[in-house]
């Protein structure tokens, strides 16, 4: 079982926790990532290829003897990466260009909720004007919530009362992308649910909470993620046991029938109403991000052989064990996010964080210096026995960087404390 050489792919805070959690593996002796970011440098072999090159990753992965591949972001897996590196033979943690789709295409993964019965909310598909102002008086507008059916990073979603910034939206979607998704607001609470799948089997991983908007308060633009913490007290064993039945038996019942079956993690966005029922709120086919900082690090047994067996299809081998301790991360970010962030500025202090786990995101080694070069810049991750305890760690190491222009939530966990 020892000495695999794997290539993780990507270059932001979800690909450094998987690359952390790799070199704590007893199977992976070696690990190469693409393109990386100064922290992921610490303990892997960084390369050059973009995130998106689908045949320069290719070409990597046998270069470097890559024994399997695993997928950080969302695009290259819609690109067909994990096809492409099948057709070499190359096991890929990530799924098939079709599956992928489930976050590529709103419209697809609705219209396959629809078809198996996995409970989401309403929705109409809006190609003009005068559909959306037929749709938005259909809907109670309390709000009104519009989708594109686009990869957005995020952020192709508004949710409003304002009918005039509501159709400004929708309008603007329909000339840019053909059409737009309008959805019966949802109210609960939210939770994002990360289950490992193969051909057999699946398991689930403790359920987090992210924080979307930007400022205190849930107050703000909508952005990537502005911090996250798990396990999520919301999902206790009865919302777990509705979820299970109601969407992640059904879904991976249909993906494993498929010609080609799901092998990868599927990230499933939850709303759950005051009656503790899960909805589907979206799919993603990717650990979420800033999600996957706070669930690898209470992943106990050894994620490597996590991967490799969804890699493989010899999941139901794999018996998965989780500490019995919280996460909670707290994101850095550069002036400017959510819009276009001011970057090349150095980032002090780090050298002074001894606890917890310091998840670069957008940063770079220049002349002995760390820089930053995009919007959502480190990751604090706290560890602690309770969510109260990883909370007060993470702000404790966040207060010791300094970097120009920068700013973070202090409210991150609030929902749970």
């Amino acid at each position: 079982m020892s000495g695999k050489s794997v290539l993780v792919i990507g270059g932001g805070g979800r690909e450094h926790a998987l690359c952390i959690g790799l070199s704590q593996s007893n199977l992976v002796a070696q690990i190469h990532c693409t393109p990386g970011n100064a922290g992921i440098a610490d303990v892997a072999r960084i390369h050059s290829v973009s995130a998106d090159d689908v045949a320069g990753i290719v070409e990597l992965s046998g270069n470097v003897g890559a024994d399997f591949v695993v997928v950080g972001p969302e695009a290259p897996l819609c690109l067909g990466l994990s096809d492409a590196l099948s057709e070499k033979g190359i096991p890929c943690f990530g799924p098939c260009e079709s599956h992928a789709q489930l976050e590529g295409s709103k419209l697809y993964a609705k219209q396959v909720m629809q078809s198996i019965g996995v409970p989401t909310a309403k929705f109409r598909k809006i190609r003009t004007t005068g559909e959306a102002e037929d749709a938005l008086d259909a809907f109670d507008g309390k709000p009104w919530v519009i989708k594109r059916d686009v990869l957005a990073g995020g952020k192709g979603v508004v949710v409003s009362e304002n009918r005039d910034e509501v159709m400004t939206f929708i309008e603007s979607s329909i000339i840019t992308d053909g059409y737009v998704l309008i959805e019966e607001f949802l109210p609960g609470e939210e939770a994002s649910l990360l289950v490992i799948m193969d051909a057999e089997e699946f398991v689930c991983l403790p359920a987090s909470q992210d924080h979307k908007r930007e400022f205190n308060g849930d107050k703000g633009r909508n952005t990537g993620g502005m911090g996250a913490y798990a396990p999520a007290p919301v999902f206790d064993k009865s919302v777990e046991s509705k979820a299970i039945e109601n969407i992640v038996k059904p879904m991976h019942q249909w993906l494993s029938n498929q010609p080609i079956p799901y092998r990868g993690v599927l990230y499933v966005g939850l709303m759950i109403d005051e009656s503790g029922d899960p909805f589907v709120v979206e799919f993603n086919v990717r650990f979420g991000d800033p999600e996957c900082q706070v669930t690898i690090p209470l992943i106990a047994s050894d994620l490597g052989e996590l991967l490799w067996s969804a890699s493989t299809d010899c999941l139901q081998k794999y018996d998965l064990e989780i500490h019995n301790s919280a996460a909670l991360t707290v994101v850095l970010a550069s002036e400017g996010y959510p819009g276009t962030p001011i970057t090349d500025r150095e980032i002090i202090g780090l050298e002074e964080i001894h606890h917890g786990i310091l998840h670069h995101a957008a940063t770079a080694k220049k002349s002995g210096q760390i820089l930053s070069t995009g919007g959502r810049v480190l990751a604090c991750t706290g560890l602690g026995d309770d969510l109260s305890a990883a909370r007060k760690q993470a702000y404790e190491m966040i207060y010791s960087i300094e970097l120009e222009g920068s700013r973070f939530r202090e409210d991150i966990g609030h929902r749970a404390l």
